[in-house]
């Protein structure tokens, strides 16, 4: 038998390596059975002597994984913390009608902008016109009533001056004089009124905002002061509400209130920040011993209606003193059944595992409270290949594409 090749009935197998020994024994295999046994036992033999292959060496698998990594540098921050927050209208209010009557018809479009002053509805103004010239015309009477009592009374005061009349004749003419003003005071106020119920018939916008869904249609009879037209709310500035724990309050080292936030700022549903930052205009002096929070409250520029009352969203707030701590990308924090860790490149470019203790977010970046040291050098990339031990080509990377 040959080193290069084992021949069996012209059937050429070419073997090399491992395999080199189990051709040895196939040739003690007597040559009677060659023939009958034929290439299947020969090639069963072979593959169960194959299986030595396994102690052969095998491509190394613990090769360097190039990856990028930051270093560590501690940077100075106010206390933040984000909670939910639901806006409302810096103003809502119901719009009522101040006079009885029939609504004759809607002057404005349901979920519409208004400005101050705006009509809203028309309530049938004649009954009113009718009460306003009846108040008019009671006027005009107790007017001229005036001016015959003020001339009856100087009538009274000259001939009393000569002794023609007795003091109470005159006092009787000043009495009447006296009653015919009061009267004409009362009819003033009786007309002004008439006047002002006419007005009125004109339901107005008290302030510039987006109006709801109307309540009344025309024809509906409303009352005044009760029936609820519908509603108005402002919405630049919008109002935002919020409340921190009291657990929450010792992180930035007591009640908060306008003077020690620094900032508030917005986070939209969809993770973005409102581009306009908000300011506390009402904080509570108490905490709530129903829910143990403090209530909070911050306004926000709304020009271009964006946010709307009653929105869900969440806020942060930034307060108390600035400390150190380590802003670390967000993909570079893993979590584990133990906590929250990121790995770190050794001296000998070998990773390991740290644990680390978070704060908030900031935009994509996680503050890392604790676990970490200045030049630390953390890994950011290739993170699901790496494991405790495993040596990399670390890269550092750019500050641009930071």
């Amino acid at each position: 038998m040959s080193e290069e090749n084992f021949q069996v009935k012209n059937h050429h197998l070419y073997i090399t390596g491992a395999h080199w020994e189990c051709l040895h024994a196939v040739r003690s295999i007597p040559s009677k059975y060659a023939t009958s046994l034929g290439c299947s036992l020969l090639i069963l033999l072979l593959s169960a002597c194959g299986t030595n292959d396994s102690n052969q060496p095998s491509v190394r698998q613990d090769s360097a994984i190039p990856v990028t990594y930051i270093s560590a540098q501690p940077v100075n921050i106010p206390v933040s913390l984000e909670t939910i927050a639901q806006a409302e209208g810096a103003k809502e209010i119901e719009i009522r009608p101040r006079v009885n009557g029939i609504i004759l018809k809607r002057l404005y479009a349901e979920g519409a902008a208004v400005e101050a002053g705006q009509s809203l509805y028309l309530i049938d103004p004649e009954p009113f016109r009718n009460a306003l010239a009846e108040a008019r015309a009671e006027l005009r009477e107790q007017d001229v009533q005036v001016m015959r009592a003020r001339s009856e009374e100087l009538r009274q005061r000259q001939l009393l001056a000569q002794n023609f009349v007795s003091q109470r004749a005159y006092d009787l003419a000043a009495a009447d004089l006296a009653l015919a003003v009061a009267g004409l005071q009362a009819a003033k106020a009786r007309a002004q009124q008439a006047e002002l119920n006419l007005s009125y018939t004109t339901v107005t916008a008290p302030i510039q905002g987006v109006t709801g869904r109307s309540l009344f249609s025309e024809g509906a009879l409303v009352s005044a002061n009760s029936s609820v037209l519908t509603t108005l709310a402002q919405l630049s500035p919008i109002w935002v509400r919020f409340s921190f724990s009291d657990n929450e309050l010792t992180k930035f080292g007591g009640h908060l209130h306008s003077n020690n936030v620094r900032k508030v700022v917005m986070i939209l549903p969809d993770g973005s920040e409102y581009q306009q930052e908000g300011t506390i205009n009402f904080a509570a002096s108490k905490i709530d011993p129903l829910l143990g929070t403090q209530q909070l409250r911050a306004t926000f520029d709304n020009t271009d209606q964006r946010i709307l009352p009653g929105q869900f969203a969440r806020v942060r707030v930034i307060a108390g003193e600035s400390r150190a701590v380590f802003v670390v990308p967000q993909i570079a924090v893993l979590t584990s059944d133990l906590g929250r860790y990121v790995y770190v490149i050794d001296e000998a470019n070998a990773v390991m595992q740290r644990p680390v203790t978070v704060g908030d977010w900031i935009g994509k970046d996680w503050i890392i409270m604790d676990g970490l040291k200045s030049g630390d050098r953390i890994v950011v990339d290739n993170l699901i290949k790496l494991a405790p031990g495993k040596n990399v080509i670390p890269q550092l990377r750019e500050s641009a594409s930071s």
